[in-house]
């Protein structure tokens, strides 16, 4: 390269895939925890004698783990950095998950679920935080929704993995819960080669520190902008919830929570659909949703960056909307009822790169690792109501009404973002303060992020 290049207009480099590569391993590891329980935990039954509030207990426990976490990241990684948590948590992670081979008592057991998500927790949002300050602007979609797909890879890895050890012996569930320690371990030296990142040194005024590591990886030629002016200090959640963020607060945590509560309708109506298939073999069943998923999810890896993030955010709602809505109320015969179903899974895995890709843009970088915290927060308490409440909405209501809750809840999530949610695909992330308008080309509209 030659002549000065903006440190966010970097051409795509090994490093940058190297770091993208280095983050997946926790959302690898999330859908692989999340993924693998319910079969686990079925085996586990008998040896652990759980009743039916135990399994329910643990299938929750990583939720709750992953919302405790998430909510404690923000702060600390806005405070201290991204870079040491991010390069040995996953390290814990391992630790963790070999533990729960040697359990004897279902109390064990919870406790490391806990510990699991808690950990998870951190890892979602250093992750995501230091692997968007590294992005160039240009591929940041692409490149984050590298993340959404490797959850995706991890839930259906869990999957063929328990369906492939289920008849290997008693202790199987052990080892399958085991194994979701092995990709962390596997990406751990990736992460140790990942510095800290210069977009959150230059908020901190450590800005030698900050070209030093530019200079290092990307060469002599590539700028940063000046250092902020210094801030009064505060709460990371009450300047949150000040006027200046409050609207993208709000937006990041009422789409992440709208998205979320219907991928459980997915797996309601997903019987149904299978029946209409005369599928009879859960694990075709099962393979054929997992299909689904993987599908969407690499559909919105090829388009998040081709068009606008507020298209795509309010699109996906809306589209997912009638999708859901024609499987609760249509009567198109199995073959509609098939194809709404794919409709249906594919726009709504595709929307979830957009978990991934539009909290970290939402938010300056002194409050971007807590922002995203509260919005992953956000989404797991919502993912735990809706994993209560579902069930008994059936139950009580029947599928068609506890879908079209669900519908609801979509339409929302689309109204609440299409009035409220700005557009951030062009901002610069390394305008890391209103009022920092030295050395970066800073958009003055109120809504986004400077």
């Amino acid at each position: 390269m030659s002549g000065q290049i903006s440190f966010e207009d970097l051409p795509l480099s090994r490093f940058h895939i190297r770091t993208v590569f280095s983050g997946t391993g926790g959302q690898f590891s999330d859908g692989f925890v999340l993924g693998i329980i319910g079969i686990a935990v079925s085996m586990a039954a008998g040896p652990l004698q759980l009743n039916a509030l135990w399994m329910g207990l643990l299938g929750a426990a990583s939720l709750a783990g992953l919302f405790l976490g998430s909510l404690f990241a923000g702060p600390l990684a806005d405070k201290f950095g991204r870079r040491t948590i991010f390069a040995w948590d996953m390290l814990l992670f391992a630790a963790i998950s070999a533990s729960q081979f040697f359990v004897t008592s279902p109390e064990q057991l919870l406790g490391l679920r806990l510990l699991l998500g808690l950990v998870l927790g951190f890892d979602y949002v250093v992750s995501k935080s230091l692997v968007t300050e590294f992005a160039p602007r240009r591929y940041r979609g692409r490149l984050l929704s590298v993340l959404a797909a490797a959850w995706a890879a991890g839930y259906v890895a869990a999957y063929l993995v328990g369906f492939a050890l289920r008849d290997s012996g008693p202790d199987a569930w052990r080892l399958m819960l085991a194994l979701s320690g092995v990709p962390a371990l596997l990406i751990l030296p990736l992460r140790l080669g990942v510095p800290e990142s210069p977009i959150w040194l230059m908020a901190k005024g450590r800005s030698e520190e900050a070209l030093a590591i530019v200079r290092a990886k990307f060469g002599a030629n590539v700028t940063l902008p000046a250092a902020p002016a210094a801030r009064p200090a505060r709460g990371s959640f009450s300047e949150l919830m000040s006027k200046r963020w409050r609207k993208n607060t709000l937006v990041g945590c009422v789409f992440y929570t709208c998205q979320v509560i219907p991928f459980f309708a997915l797996g309601t109506f997903s019987p149904r659909v299978l029946e209409a298939l005369n599928v009879e073999d859960k694990f075709v069943g099962g393979l054929v949703y997992n299909v689904l998923l993987m599908t969407g999810a690499l559909l919105g890896l090829m388009i998040i960056d081709r068009i606008s993030r507020r298209a795509f955010l309010i699109g996906t709602f809306y589209l997912s909307a009638i999708g859901l809505a024609v499987l609760a109320w249509g009567s198109f015969g199995p073959l509609g009822t098939i194809l709404a179903f794919g409709f249906f899974a594919c726009v709504l895995a595709a929307a979830v790169n957009l978990e991934f890709v539009y909290p970290p843009e939402l938010f300056p970088t002194h409050l971007r690792a807590s922002g995203i915290g509260l919005a992953v927060a956000s989404s797991r308490f919502g993912s735990a109501f809706a994993t209560f409440m579902l069930p008994i909405a059936v139950q009580n209501l029947g599928v068609h009404s506890a879908l079209g809750i669900c519908v609801g809840v979509l339409v929302f999530g689309g109204i609440f973002c299409h009035l409220f949610g700005p557009e951030t695909s062009q901002e610069q992330l390394a305008a890391v303060h209103p009022e920092a308008q030295a050395g970066a080309a800073v958009d003055e509209r109120p809504a986004n992020v400077h």
